[in-house]
């Protein structure tokens, strides 16, 4: 699919403090995860594409269009900051009825939008406590709520699952998907790489302000060939499988771990590796139970990019 955001050799200094440098990436529609610790240029690359900030070098476009300067493109745009951004005295819906009057909607249609919102994102429409009195996850929702008021085509979420209870996260991890399937284009910045593990494997890796890699986790992880692939495996005989794995060219290392029935084998081609393991699985003497990828999760792939 064609990108709905164009990100090009972008960078973005505070003095002698550089917060982006030649930063490159296109983000198509669906869910994409913007992950590095704090202090990677994730809140300086979000705040470019909803142009609060100006880049010092390099260009933005969204939907086709670029970013500074054009206030009619946020119309299109939802964007839920990481930072409370509410009202205190007010309710949700009133506060989500006064943002949509700043865009010229009132009256039955800005009650029916903010009703519909926070449904969907799991508060009571009729709850009349003020938001000084929510709780942290209850803010989140009603700013993930203010994101979705003009049913926008692209939604940029930074921190969205900050201060949710577990059921909180699952609810909202489960949103954000049902969101990028339906078709819009969602950015989500975290740095908490399993919850994002969960929505997507569309990642774009900062560190330093940089974008270390970008595109499907397990391809990133393929494209990283100075690490040998961890895999760990169950049978019922971890001898006599052991045995027929070292003759495999591609293993590099095998040995058996806690778990009686349990072997880990390094392999420098883990392609070529499961292909010949397909064919000792079908050997029921060996018994083979399980094969599971321990280095192929996003936690590893950040880990060796960086490291």
């Amino acid at each position: 699919m064609s990108a709905t955001i164009e990100v090009r050799e972008l960078s973005r200094w505070y003095g002698e403090i550089v917060g982006l440098s030649n930063a490159s990436l296109e983000v198509a529609p669906g869910v994409t995860g913007l992950l590095g610790p704090n202090g990677a240029g994730k809140s300086t690359l979000v705040r470019i594409l909803t142009g609060t900030i100006k880049p010092s070098r390099g260009a933005v476009r969204i939907l086709g269009q670029p970013v500074w300067g054009n206030p009619e493109l946020f119309r299109r745009i939802g964007y839920c900051p990481e930072s409370d951004a509410v009202y205190e005295g007010l309710s949700a819906s009133d506060f989500l009825r006064g943002m949509l009057a700043l865009s010229g909607v009132r009256g039955g249609e800005a009650r029916r939008r903010a009703a519909h919102v926070l449904e969907e994102v799991g508060l009571d429409p009729e709850l009349r406590k003020p938001m000084g009195a929510f709780s942290k996850g209850m803010r989140q929702r009603a700013k993930l709520a203010q994101a979705l008021l003009l049913d926008p085509e692209v939604l940029l979420l930074d921190e969205p699952l900050n201060g949710m209870d577990p059921v909180g996260r699952q609810q909202t991890i489960d949103k954000i998907v049902a969101w990028g399937h339906s078709g819009r284009t969602v950015l989500v910045s975290s740095h908490i790489l399993h919850e994002v593990e969960a929505m997507t494997h569309q990642v774009a890796l900062l560190h330093r302000g940089k974008v270390l890699a970008h595109g499907d986790v397990h391809e990133i992880r393929d494209l990283i060939q100075e690490r040998a692939h961890v895999v760990r495996l169950r049978c019922e005989n971890p001898h006599r499988l052991a045995s027929r794995l070292i003759e495999i060219r591609d293993v590099a290392g095998v040995r058996f771990t806690a778990d009686p029935h349990g072997l880990v084998i390094e392999t420098s081609s883990a392609e070529s590796f499961f292909g010949q393991l397909t064919a000792l699985g079908a050997d029921p003497a060996l018994g083979i139970e399980e094969v599971l990828p321990l280095d192929d999760d996003l936690q590893s792939v950040f880990e060796y990019l960086v490291h």
